[in-house]
């Protein structure tokens, strides 16, 4: 089980980047139109500067949604891999067989 603290931490990132996704894709979209003057695009990058740096999509990583455990996460089912073995060893994943040899 991962720290509660690195599990909120985590959920703050996700409400910063919701919060923030309209500003900064409109920001982006000045400071990289080249048709638009100088002055106003190098503006847009420090209007994107100054924004919450938690608010950028590539600060969040996958965890489990059952453990908080960042690594080894399959996207599909948002689980560990960990957790994935315990719930198709107790049956509660259907379609999925463990196998033993």
């Amino acid at each position: 089980m991962a720290k509660k603290a690195m599990i909120e931490r985590e959920k703050k990132r996700q409400r910063l980047v919701a919060k923030y996704a309209a500003k900064r894709a409109a920001l982006k979209e000045i400071a990289n139109d080249e048709s638009r003057p100088m002055e106003e695009r190098f503006k847009a990058h420090l209007k994107l500067a100054k924004l919450p740096r938690n608010s950028s999509a590539t600060r969040l990583h996958n965890r489990c949604q059952l453990t908080g455990r960042p690594h080894a996460y399959y996207r599909k089912m948002k689980i560990s891999r960990i957790a994935l073995r315990d719930l198709g060893s107790d049956g509660k994943i259907p379609g999925l067989i463990k196998s033993s040899w």
